[in-house]
């Protein structure tokens, strides 16, 4: 069965698979020529040069028996640009606190629905907190969501204190003994100080409700923005404890490579990333499946 993230990665492997195919053939002996076309290659799916020098530093001294050697070289390569998971622990903690953070468009509160859903399927119990009380249309479309997935929807009046949605919401699955809490925040263009402060006061005060909590903040990145994400992430990161990464809308783009100049540039996990429209297509991220869906 092909995986629902190779199934995602199609455009961007559509627009590799001719050229990486006559790269690969060639003989060892014009290994320098094709490793310049190979960067023209990987910088067309949206890999940064920066991540693109990584891979192909003394590429060729590591693969001896032409073609087949450079693209598994290449692979190694790949997969080395992402750290091994972490063991196991014991049980989270009770309720698990999530707080997503992003800018316009990136489809948050879609990915919140999607993970409520299965944590519900799962057998979990939990809460929706809409902390995005500017836009209306957030809060309807996180009602849905918490109607779909049978979830509790913590909600405020518009224009509300953000932090203070996000304090009764983690406040309500403690006295109810949740299992999760999921916070939407409003979405943001990392270059506007002030809401970047308030992004700032919402995980101050999560903390104040539960103490170490929030246990999780997942940045949530469009993929068909390319480099523009790894930019946002940068400022994001300056001012909230980023834990780890959404990539939404992979399978909307020929430009997926930007998950190795992720993995590369900022050292943070991708835990999910979207390949459509169904709740089951937020699939937890696999650096295997990604990499061969990228060379296959």
């Amino acid at each position: 069965m092909i995986g629902k993230i190779r199934l995602g990665l199609k455009k961007t492997r559509e627009a590799l698979t001719d050229r990486l195919a006559g790269l690969f053939s060639r003989p060892s002996e014009q290994g320098e020529a094709t490793l310049e076309e190979l960067e023209e290659v990987l910088l067309t799916a949206d890999v940064g040069i920066e991540t693109i020098h990584r891979l192909l530093d003394r590429l060729p001294k590591e693969s001896r028996s032409g073609g087949s050697g450079l693209k598994e070289a290449l692979r190694q390569r790949m997969l080395g640009l992402y750290p091994p998971p972490p063991p196991k622990e014991g049980p989270p903690p009770k309720p698990w606190v999530q707080l997503f953070v992003g800018v316009n468009g990136v489809g948050k509160t879609t990915t919140i629905g999607k993970l409520a859903a299965q944590r519900v399927s799962a057998g979990q119990r939990g809460v929706l907190a809409a902390a995005d009380t500017f836009r209306a249309a957030a809060v309807e479309q996180l009602e849905i969501w918490s109607k779909r997935s049978g979830s509790e929807l913590v909600r405020q009046k518009e224009g509300a204190d953000p932090a203070a949605v996000a304090f009764d919401a983690v406040q309500r699955a403690v006295a109810k003994g949740l299992d999760f809490v999921l916070i939407d925040t409003a979405g943001r263009l990392h270059v506007k100080h002030n809401l970047m402060e308030e992004l700032a006061k919402v995980h101050r005060v999560v903390g104040r409700a539960l103490p170490g909590c929030p246990h999780q903040v997942s940045l949530v990145l469009d993929a068909t923005t390319g480099q523009n994400g790894l930019s946002q992430a940068r400022q994001f990161t300056a001012r909230v404890p980023v834990s780890d990464l959404v990539l939404t809308k992979l399978d909307g783009t020929a430009k997926g490579g930007i998950a190795l100049s992720i993995a590369a540039e900022l050292g943070l996990p991708i835990r999910y990333v979207g390949v459509g429209e169904k709740v089951d297509d937020l699939v937890p991220f696999d650096a295997q499946e990604y990499v061969a869906g990228l060379l296959a």
